[in-house]
């Protein structure tokens, strides 16, 4: 490996490689090079910090979603078209260990975002919404798929770990902080959460949906949003008083 020739692709490639085995707070320059089998100050010709490998493994992780999904919208509806695309990037993101984390707050390093974008931007606007209201309907959607995300791997980061657990709930947990008692196989006893919230019926009865079946989550999630975006962004939708 000593012999190979670095180029960003392949250290951004390798860093996802990587990923899953030590997350993203393990994830160094160092390791990499370990990996590789070359030096550390090898690649910090292609990347000066840890921040700039980030942005690369995110565009790599960009152009792999757009080979495989995003940007595909021929015959489809705005709604069903961005339905997909945030049901393929969630898939997409848990492929890798903080996958989420390392997709959002990046720049990309290229323009392989703007086909995919254009492609569904025009599904948006043909199908009733201003630019403007296109443009936040793409970033309201976005913006709950990657928060989900983020929290769902928050409590099962390994990917292929299964989707029993659910994100974090609104009761002020993150992830397994709130779980005093053994984890089920669902992730949280929830019986012990109910018994500890004794004299809170509505947030112990709230178990079930905030920390099982993080799929059925995401899609009722997704629903609500996608329907709300319609109703509020959509040309002739109605709006919300901003007071």
């Amino acid at each position: 490996m000593a012999t190979t020739k670095l180029d960003r692709k392949l250290l951004a490639e390798t860093a996802l490689s990587l990923l899953n085995e030590v997350g993203l707070e393990g994830l160094t320059l160092r390791a990499i090079a370990d990996e590789l089998g070359v030096k550390a100050p090898a690649l910090y010709w292609h990347f000066k910090n840890k921040q700039a490998l980030l942005d690369e493994m995110a565009t790599e992780m960009l152009r792999r979603m757009a080979a495989e999904f995003l940007g595909h919208t021929d015959g489809q509806t705005w709604d069903d078209a961005l339905t997909a695309a945030m049901r393929g990037m969630r898939e997409h993101l848990l492929r890798y260990r903080d996958g989420a984390k390392v997709y959002s707050g990046t720049h990309f390093t290229d323009m392989s975002y703007a086909a995919p974008m254009e492609a569904h931007l025009q599904v948006l606007v043909a199908g009733g919404f201003t630019p403007e209201g296109a443009g936040r309907a793409w970033f309201t959607a976005y913006g709950y798929t990657i928060g989900y995300v983020i929290e769902e791997q928050s409590m099962r980061p390994a990917p292929g770990a299964g989707s029993a657990g659910g994100p974090g709930g609104t009761d002020g947990s993150k992830g397994s902080k709130e779980s005093q008692g053994p984890k089920d196989s669902q992730g949280y006893d929830l019986a012990a959460r109910a018994e500890r919230l004794a004299a809170f019926p509505l947030a112990a009865a709230s178990g079930p949906a905030l920390f099982v079946a993080a799929d059925e989550g995401f899609e009722l999630g997704l629903a609500a949003v996608v329907t709300g975006i319609g109703a509020v962004l959509r040309t002739g939708g109605a709006r919300p008083d901003p007071r």
